[in-house]
């Protein structure tokens, strides 16, 4: 069972307008709710994949039981701690003349101490117990930045292992934990190790750099080009197909997912970043915050180029 964590869950508001013009009244021609944020993306990859999977995490008022909802209709399995304020809207506006995307976020409710002590202790009874716990996105106001460091420290002492995917400062703090994998992007990376990385030997460099400050696994994505991994025994390259995108909403969530579900079996690391990129990739064909199809993943599978590299 993979476990997903999501601090500052969204209800997800996809509009679709057909010419979207300033400073004028606009009608939408589509209207779609999700389910959102990081973790609950990667729960509802896994699920579509046929995993299993648990999300954990913060929900609150009318919002908040619109998500709950929406993950039922689906079949993901959730845990949730209630809060008393209300769970966050966000909206994402798509113009089908341009293609372009406007994301518009909320930051969150404020979570009082009390109902953050509700959710470690959800955390600590978890049972049966995940092979993997995945913490990701933004944190609420109210939420302490090295709270990623207290999941992915707890988590270890009940022997489970974190995949930790956030950004700054969360990023900054929870790796000193020493989480079993980690996933920024090249920006989050030289955000976190302080120093620009202009190219792939670069890259490289960096993901073996993130394995030496303490996780087992360092992935650096690259968009297009894909993601290079890192362990202290390995470095592997995953590179997708050239696709037409419609959204790249959700497809770092997707490829995380993909990670997970081979990394919670215990299979190769070669074998889990060729599902991860493919589920990535996958994503990119759908709009908004739709995430992957199964159908497409498995299309895209054979045609993910995968091999292992050097560090010279």
């Amino acid at each position: 069972m993979i476990a997903t964590v999501t601090l500052n869950p969204s209800l997800d508001e996809h509009i679709t307008v057909d010419g979207l013009i300033i400073d004028e009244a606009n009608r939408w021609s589509k209207l779609k709710r999700y389910a959102g944020g990081k973790g609950i993306d990667v729960a509802r990859a896994i699920h579509e994949m046929n995993g299993i999977t648990v999300a954990y995490g913060f929900i609150g008022g009318s919002q908040g039981r619109t998500l709950e909802i929406l993950l039922d209709e689906e079949g993901v399995q959730y845990s949730f701690t209630p809060i008393q304020q209300e769970t966050r809207t966000n909206f994402i506006i798509t113009d089908t003349k341009t293609y372009q995307q406007t994301r518009i976020g909320a930051r969150g409710p404020h979570i009082s101490k009390s109902e953050l002590e509700r959710f470690y202790r959800k955390l600590r009874e978890i049972r049966p117990k995940p092979d993997l716990l995945v913490a990701s996105g933004s944190l609420p106001p109210g939420v302490p930045d090295d709270i990623y460091y207290n999941i992915a420290d707890e988590s270890r002492k009940y022997g489970i292992r974190t995949v930790l995917d956030s950004e700054g400062v969360w990023l900054e703090e929870g790796i000193k934990a020493k989480p079993y994998l980690i996933k920024p992007n090249v920006y989050e990376a030289e955000e976190l190790l302080k120093r620009d990385i202009p190219n792939k030997k670069a890259v490289i460099k960096a993901a073996l750099d993130l394995v030496e400050m303490g996780t087992q696994i360092a992935i650096i994505s690259r968009g297009k080009d894909g993601i290079i991994a890192a362990s202290r025994e390995e470095i592997i390259e995953a590179i997708p197909p050239m696709v037409k995108v419609r959204s790249a909403l959700g497809a770092g969530d997707c490829t995380i997912a993909g990670l997970a579900i081979k990394l919670a079996n215990n299979e190769p690391l070669i074998e889990a970043c060729r599902l991860g990129v493919a589920m990535g990739t996958a994503a990119v064909l759908t709009p908004g915050t739709e995430l992957c199809h199964r159908a497409d993943v498995e299309k895209i599978l054979p045609q993910v180029k995968v091999c292992k590299l050097t560090d010279s």
